[in-house]
């Protein structure tokens, strides 16, 4: 799926409008959110000149005047539309993706004043209860999260935490930008830069797809275009973690000697404890899929005994061994949701003391978002962008090898000197 917003600035010229169209096929856009686009998009027509000649739904709010408009096209066959709302300033679309995920899609447009942009956000917080499906916002909010996201334009404290507060509550998480830090800039000087256009999304979006926000360069408006799709490069096989939940399983530490103390390898100390090593790797992740195994499953199927088990003892059928048995579930499932949750907070990296949140879906996504955002998706070399896997990690290769490289084909000598000197030594 490829989602692309965009704050056209007027949909007028021919040749814009042309250009519009090589980028969404270039990049196979399936959904796209225009803002501004400052002309009545009222038959298909009009919306196809844009799409071209692919199957398309389309949804349009006319301008006020000059000012304004919002337009949202997309592929039926990837978004099936179930319900809609709008006004001056949103559409929104209520359906699902590929007829299996449910979601909202909004594309925004906030005011540029800062008092109707807090009642906006206020108006927004309360589609939330008629629409509770996880979201995906996206548009033009005319508004930062912090003072980075703005260079040489004016600072608004009060308008950066309306903003914020409107993303928690709503529950959103705004995605990492790659390929470039702003999103705006003004035309003329090129002095004043912001971050207004993001992509704002629920949990479950990050939970079921592995999504990368990228900004476009900027073409033929002051605002770069923003496309949202799923990671699909193969970047190789994944480093080595050890898991602290491994060490709550009751016969690890057992496995853990014997794999030590059998493995028997010879040579200095460093070489011997490197092979150990090793082997220890390659028999803990045998052991993580035949003795700890898939903790989830084995948690649910936990829960769907404890579950039928309740059910006998309300209707008075529960004997002492049913009894006795249920005890022991009980304390098998809650051994399993503390390794679960064991496992996001380390992949998370965050305090558990300080944060003082045992919610695993909480962890599972910041996980995904730390992985997102220290992830290299692509790399500048000598000002030419690689994005392929194998390419990146080429040239992150051969940039470290020539640092540890020498230069020096033929290392200097001081034989020479040393022979003179102390020759010198002995005469005196």
């Amino acid at each position: 799926m490829k989602l692309l917003s965009w704050n056209i600035r007027g949909l007028g010229k021919p040749e814009k409008k042309g250009r519009i169209k090589r980028l969404l096929k270039d990049k196979h856009v399936d959904i796209v959110f225009f803002q501004e686009t400052k002309q009545a998009v009222d038959s298909e027509n009009v919306a196809r000149k844009l799409w071209g000649c692919r199957n398309m739904d389309f949804m349009s709010v006319d301008p006020v005047g000059s000012a304004g408009g919002l337009l949202c096209i997309w592929d039926p066959s990837v978004f099936q539309l179930s319900g809609c709302c709008c006004n001056r300033r949103y559409i929104l679309l209520s359906g699902s993706l590929y007829n299996s995920f449910d979601c909202v899609l909004i594309n925004i447009y906030a005011p540029n004043n800062p008092s109707a942009r807090t009642s906006f956000w206020a108006g927004i917080v309360k589609l939330k209860d008629h629409f509770p499906a996880p979201w995906c916002m996206g548009g033009d909010f005319n508004e930062i999260r912090h003072i980075g996201e703005r260079i040489g334009c004016s600072r608004r404290d009060m308008g950066m935490k309306h903003f914020n507060e409107f993303i928690e509550k709503c529950e959103l998480h705004d995605l990492p930008l790659h390929g470039r830090k702003y999103t705006w800039c003004n035309a003329q000087e090129a002095e004043k830069w912001s971050r207004i256009d993001r992509v704002l999304l629920s949990p479950e979006w990050l939970i079921s797809f592995r999504l990368k926000l990228w900004g476009l360069p900027r073409l033929v408006s002051d605002h770069c275009p923003l496309l949202l799709m799923e990671d699909e490069r193969d970047w190789g096989p994944k480093p080595f973690k050890f898991l602290n939940a491994w060490t709550l399983h009751p016969s690890f530490s057992k496995f853990f000697v014997n794999i030590w103390s059998s493995t028997t390898v010879t040579g200095w100390a460093g070489f011997r404890i490197v092979q150990k090593l090793k082997q220890l790797k390659t028999e803990l992740k045998k052991w993580n899929v035949e003795v700890f195994g898939h903790v989830t499953s084995k948690l649910k199927a936990l829960e769907a005994e404890l579950h039928t088990l309740d059910i006998l003892a309300e209707d008075g059928l529960l004997d002492d061994s049913g009894r006795s048995r249920r005890r022991v579930v009980r304390g098998e499932m809650w051994h399993l949701l503390r390794m679960v949750e064991w496992i996001w907070h380390q992949k998370s990296r965050l305090n558990w003391t300080l944060n003082g949140d045992k919610n695993t879906r909480f962890f599972h996504v910041f996980a995904n978002t730390r992985h997102s955002r220290n992830m290299i998706s692509s790399i500048v070399v000598n000002d030419v962008s690689y994005e392929d896997p194998s390419r990146v990690q080429l040239e992150v290769y051969q940039h470290f090898k020539k640092l540890f490289a020498e230069d020096w084909v033929k290392r200097p000598s001081l034989t020479c000197f040393i022979f003179s000197l102390s020759k010198f030594i002995s005469q005196t």
